[in-house]
């Protein structure tokens, strides 16, 4: 669901991407609230409903049982998807903790996408479809080798995909879909299952 934008345009040099960024970075958001940046537009993301946080801190829980220690998991990072100037806040980020604190303390540039192992989108009622179509091409895009999309609006019910070998065209090779209630094997790094008897619909 959309609360505000503020529309694409350029600076005084004609750089759309510098002028985007800069606003995004300067932008004093709500509590709870996550601002994107997605055709030329910020965009604000208002809050969650509860139960898609709750499913948050359980994949988040499960990720941490065989995570390398050489990784972390990062809620409301800042993504850049380079190949299509679009700049994603996704629910959860597993990216190597080295490139995080070598970041300069004065900057909030974003990350590249291309440096996560794994994003997860949990969609909610108003943003389904993007989480589905927009941010699967890209990350695909991006080269993000792993998109867990928990999707509790399906059409075919309630389910958990797990997608991975990116392509440039904007799709990944393959997809390992399980309803809620059955399990989703995560490969390594991660080496785990990840169960969704406890995901609320």
């Amino acid at each position: 669901m959309t609360a505000a934008m503020v529309e694409h345009q350029q600076d005084s040099e004609g750089r759309p991407w510098d002028y985007l960024l800069h606003t995004w970075q300067e932008l004093d958001v709500p509590e709870g609230w996550r601002a994107e940046i997605d055709e030329g537009q910020i965009v604000l993301v208002p809050p969650p409903h509860p139960h898609h946080s709750g499913i948050a801190a359980k994949v988040q829980r499960r990720l941490y049982a065989n995570l390398p220690d050489e990784l972390e998991i990062y809620q409301t990072l800042g993504v850049h998807v380079a190949p299509l100037g679009k700049l994603y806040v996704p629910d959860l980020v597993v990216m190597p903790a080295e490139l995080i604190d070598t970041v300069d303390s004065d900057t909030s540039d974003p990350m590249d996408a291309s440096e996560a192992l794994l994003i997860v989108e949990i969609t909610s009622k108003g943003n389904a479809g993007e989480d589905r179509t927009k941010k699967y091409r890209a990350y695909a895009r991006a080269g993000v080798p792993m998109y867990l999309l928990i999707d509790r609006f399906d059409i075919r019910g309630a389910m958990a995909t797990l997608f991975t070998e990116p392509n440039e065209d904007g799709t990944f090779k393959r997809s390992d879909a399980v309803p809620f209630g059955k399990p989703l094997t995560l490969p390594e790094p991660f080496g785990t299952t990840l169960p969704t008897d406890g995901f609320p619909v």
